[in-house]
């Protein structure tokens, strides 16, 4: 009888759960299924996702119905999901408030510029969620793709921080400021 894979919870978390995080929640949905299930939530929730990110998500074919701006806070409560990662994707050099998360998962900081920030016109604005959603997949790709079975804690560990730290990551981090 063949090991059953293990099913990883992922939270990601942002400041107002209504752009980034939202986009990696639906990204890693897809990505890994079967081995993933992800959430996204914020420090300071927004009432709802926006709109440029509900765009682009149906654009690209996500299901967006089941949707919803959720407070950090959810998943400190009594019966929330076990957390086995738990990702900051706000940018700290915008100058953002990154939400803390007490407990045991796992933990990196993955600072991606935040799209809503964008002032331009429509098309610009629609070019910062889509740079954001090509960040956020090339790094939830190789997050899904590490070999957790020959990984110990602290190579994991490692290998999670270098994710955020890529070339790419501080480019982008310091053309935001």
């Amino acid at each position: 009888m063949k090991d059953e894979p293990r099913l990883f919870n992922v939270l990601f978390l942002s400041t107002r759960n209504s752009a980034r995080s939202t986009i990696a929640e639906c990204i890693l949905n897809r990505l890994g299924a079967g081995r993933f299930r992800a959430y996204s939530a914020g420090s300071q929730a927004a009432w709802q996702i926006r709109p440029e990110t509900l765009s682009l998500l149906k654009s690209l074919n996500y299901d967006v119905s089941a949707l919803r701006s959720k407070s950090w806070g959810e998943f400190a409560e009594p019966g929330a999901p076990h957390l086995d990662f738990v990702f900051t994707v706000c940018d700290d050099a915008a100058g953002e408030e990154c939400p803390y998360w007490p407990g045991q998962p796992m933990t990196a900081h993955w600072g991606i510029p935040d799209p809503a920030r964008e002032t331009g016109s429509p098309s610009q604005v629609g070019l910062a969620f889509a740079d954001a959603h090509r960040m956020l997949n090339d790094r939830i790709s190789v997050f899904a793709a590490l070999p957790f079975r020959t990984l110990d804690t602290l190579a994991l560990k490692r290998r999670l921080d270098e994710i955020g730290q890529s070339e790419e990551a501080k480019a982008a981090s310091a053309s935001a400021v």
